[in-house]
């Protein structure tokens, strides 16, 4: 399954129409591990309900705790409720403003978008306070998940981007061994991928989305990633867009870094 808009007639989970509670209900998104985002009614009690299969591996009261964490500093999606049942678990919030970066609208403009994604980004990693925050993602971290899962026979080099399929679990994990000396620490959104930037309607940056993952690590865990997610949404060629509105230079080390790392443990 790839990410992504899915059909309008995609089955809806039994806990997202309670959730509803008759009120209109739109698929925006599915994830590659079935996960399900869905709006809820229009106006000013428009929400979302993001709904994780039983075993899909998401943890939705991961995202809860960080939510309300970040709420006071920067602008994240209020959580409404949460719970969970046989079938999965379900996280309803308000609606912040603005819209996806990756809706029509933005994908004609990517410069726009791109500027936005940038200046959110900063602000986000200037807002939040790494003294208090009580979630990591740091790279030595997450190289660990990675080294458990080439024990366990579960790294699939099929599913990297081609130049890091090329390289095969062992030399891929040589490499991630080498870890970067932080350059800046901050604490990072952990899925800086253009969808994940909210853009109003003066094409300014306005939230972010999906939070799952938030936590200490280097900012170019986030940058790079970020600014890969360009390419996969807009097209080649505006990464530097990105990294100027942020206000730092290209990192090209931590750069390959991150993207691989990425890969293997997003």
């Amino acid at each position: 399954m790839i990410s992504g808009v899915p059909p309008a007639d995609v089955p809806i989970p039994r806990a997202v129409s309670h959730a509803a509670r008759g009120a209109a209900v739109r698929p925006v998104w599915r994830n590659e591990r079935g996960g399900l985002t869905v709006e809820i009614g229009t106006g000013p009690r428009r929400r979302f309900v993001k709904w994780a299969p039983a075993g899909s591996g998401l943890d939705l009261s991961a995202e809860v705790a960080r939510l309300r964490w970040a709420a006071p500093f920067t602008p994240v999606p209020r959580v409404l409720e949460h719970g969970a049942d046989a079938d999965g678990a379900w996280l309803v919030t308000a609606a912040l403003p603005g819209e996806s970066a990756v809706t029509d609208r933005w994908t004609a403009r990517p410069v726009t978008a791109a500027t936005a994604i940038g200046r959110g980004l900063r602000a986000l990693h200037d807002r939040l306070p790494v003294d208090t925050c009580p979630f990591s993602w740091s790279a030595p971290e997450r190289v660990a998940v990675v080294r458990r899962l080439y024990a366990a026979g579960r790294l699939d080099p099929t599913r990297w981007s081609p130049p890091h399929a090329a390289l095969g679990p062992r030399e891929a994990l040589a490499r991630l061994a080498d870890i970067p000396d932080v350059d800046k620490l901050v604490v990072c959104h952990g899925d800086a991928c253009a969808p994940n930037t909210l853009i109003d309607d003066a094409g300014a940056w306005s939230g972010h989305v999906d939070l799952g993952s938030l936590g200490l690590a280097d900012r170019w865990a986030d940058l790079a990633v970020a600014a890969w997610s360009l390419e996969w949404n807009y097209g080649p060629g505006f990464d530097r867009v990105l990294l100027d509105a942020y206000g730092v230079a290209p990192d090209p080390e931590r750069i390959a870094y991150y993207r691989l790392l990425w890969d293997l443990c997003p």
